[in-house]
């Protein structure tokens, strides 16, 4: 299997009350998608304007940063809040730190 780059993230909204995790491939691209996308109704992170970096680990196998996104995504909010604060403790938003 090929190594790659792998990105598992969590973003939130201007207000910082609503989160959302995902993968991807292009950290940089997917948050000017998020970016782009604010505000539609059609997808979570657009309704909930989750467009702001927060969070993100780097994987080499895309099975290995799925398989994290889901063990994220199953955690209750204080244990996200606590993931956050061990790695951004002032949840700054990180989008230009990646080059959005």
């Amino acid at each position: 299997m090929w190594n790659y780059n792998f990105y598992v993230y969590i973003t939130t909204n201007p207000e910082k009350t609503v989160l959302y995790i995902g993968v991807t491939n292009d950290l940089r691209r997917r948050l000017y998608q998020h970016t782009d996308n604010k505000g539609n109704p059609k997808t979570f992170a657009g309704k909930y304007y989750c467009y702001n970096l927060l969070y993100f680990e780097h994987f080499s196998h895309i099975n290995y940063a799925i398989d994290r996104e889901k063990q994220l995504k199953k955690l209750r909010r204080e244990k996200k809040d606590v993931l956050i604060d061990a790695f951004n403790p002032e949840w700054k938003f990180l989008n230009a730190e990646v080059g959005e």
